[in-house]
């Protein structure tokens, strides 16, 4: 257990929050809110490849789901042909069922590091810094000269929870035409879209402002790279369907 706590330190912690400080320290004004948009920013970049492939297959998934679902009925009986068919299809759209699972595996010990950089260590602690940078005698914390992003905010709070709703509601496929039963997988993703958001909400308004604006910058960045992905795929469909 030390080593895997010394691994997270090492690895994931210490670089994110000297990121943080270096940004903070060449930014007009030792601005530590736009640092942290611009930390966001750039972790999303460093993770864009794993979250496209995810989007991709995701969006992919929605698209072939009709063939998906003919397959199931198809071969109710016969689960070994029903997985051999699966299988073949998502290989003939190049889809990797396990894609997604594996960015978020990737991912959750960067998301748990920023989360533990915006919550427990600020203010920079001399401990955790390189030899090669410097504290700044003066970190300003006010955000737009307005929101002490150490504090918790109730306006950021519901940012957070407001884009989270926009996030999931962006990545919920539309309701097929069986619109009068609802099935297991969209009560649960409207319990998602309702719920999660208000969860955001409680631990955005327990947690240093710093978290929220984190997490709200996430989301936007999320929101633009869906709509980006789902509106290519749209004019792809277009054009198979024109040809």
């Amino acid at each position: 257990m030390f080593y895997l706590s010394l691994i997270y330190h090492e690895v994931f912690y210490r670089p994110l929050i000297n990121g943080l400080l270096f940004l903070t320290d060449i930014l007009p004004g030792n601005d530590l809110g736009f640092s942290v948009i611009l930390l966001t920013v750039l972790l999303r970049a460093l993770t864009f490849p794993l979250t496209h492939k995810m989007l991709h297959t995701q969006n992919t998934m929605k698209n072939i789901e009709p063939e998906i679902k003919k397959i199931y009925s198809e071969t109710a009986n016969n689960k070994e042909e029903q997985s051999k068919r699966i299988m073949a299809l998502y290989k003939k759209h190049g889809i990797n069922p396990f894609s997604g699972f594996l960015a978020l595996l990737i991912q959750f010990p960067l998301l748990f590091a920023m989360y533990s950089v915006f919550w427990k260590g600020l203010p920079f602690n001399p401990g955790d810094i390189y030899g090669f940078l410097t504290i700044p005698a003066h970190v300003n914390i006010y955000f737009l000269g307005l929101i002490n992003l150490t504090l918790s905010n109730i306006g950021f709070a519901g940012l957070s929870a407001v884009s989270q709703f926009w996030q999931i509601k962006l990545a919920t496929p539309p309701k097929s035409g069986n619109a009068g039963k609802p099935d297991m997988q969209s009560m649960m993703q409207k319990q998602m879209l309702y719920v999660f958001p208000v969860i955001i909400f409680v631990i955005g308004f327990s947690l240093p402002a710093a978290v929220a604006l984190y997490w709200t910058t996430m989301n936007l960045f999320a929101i633009v790279h869906e709509a980006i992905v789902r509106n290519r795929f749209k004019n792809d469909r277009g054009r198979k369907t024109t040809n």
